[in-house]
């Protein structure tokens, strides 16, 4: 079984509590034996793969496998194309060069609904929404790659995997995937 939710944000990426204010996994209700496959933060939000089989974690994580996952990062001022081009080449984060990436300021502002609790708000200081696709997933990467450009994360949402994506699933809402949904999460073209 592979279950794709729709992580909230102040929720662990594990069943199991932490001693910190944020809710596990354990209160929405899952079939049991199902876990993580990978993580976001607690303070991201989006789309959060759980399966009972184990050959997901390695066929969804290895880097050798290459799977695209797409973020919607609200940021702190507006980058202009050379802050983009930065992004998309790899910027150095914690002594490291990250991979080259996809990164691009949408046509139109997507329309998220508002956070709880909200993200800060400085009059003076404008944000905007920008879209990455990356193909790794280091602790905190996103966050850390705009803050190396100037453009400090306020908001993270992980909107795909693959080519499956969160769509119109509720914050803190979960369902079983299709055959044809777990194909598109796998990002098998026969699909």
């Amino acid at each position: 079984m592979l279950i794709a939710f729709h992580k909230p944000y102040g929720v662990l990426s594990q069943f199991t509590p932490d001693g910190s204010p944020n809710r596990p996994l354990a209160e929405f209700g899952f079939p049991k034996n199902v876990y993580p496959i990978g993580r976001l933060d607690a303070d991201s939000e989006g789309l959060l793969l759980l399966s009972d089989e184990p050959a997901w974690n390695a066929r969804l994580l290895e880097p050798r496998h290459a799977h695209e996952r797409e973020y919607w990062v609200q940021v702190e001022r507006i980058p202009d194309a050379d802050d983009l081009e930065q992004l998309a080449a790899g910027v150095l984060v914690q002594g490291r060069m990250t991979l080259p990436c996809r990164a691009w300021l949408p046509e139109t502002q997507p329309d998220v609904p508002p956070r709880d609790p909200p993200i800060r708000f400085r009059k003076n200081v404008p944000d905007c929404w920008i879209f990455m696709e990356l193909i790794e997933g280091k602790n905190r990467q996103v966050r850390r790659m705009t803050a190396a450009i100037g453009h400090p994360t306020l908001r993270l949402l992980r909107t795909r995997i693959g080519r499956l994506t969160l769509g119109y699933l509720p914050a803190g809402e979960w369902k079983i995937l299709t055959p044809l949904e777990r194909n598109l999460a796998a990002d098998d073209h026969s699909a």
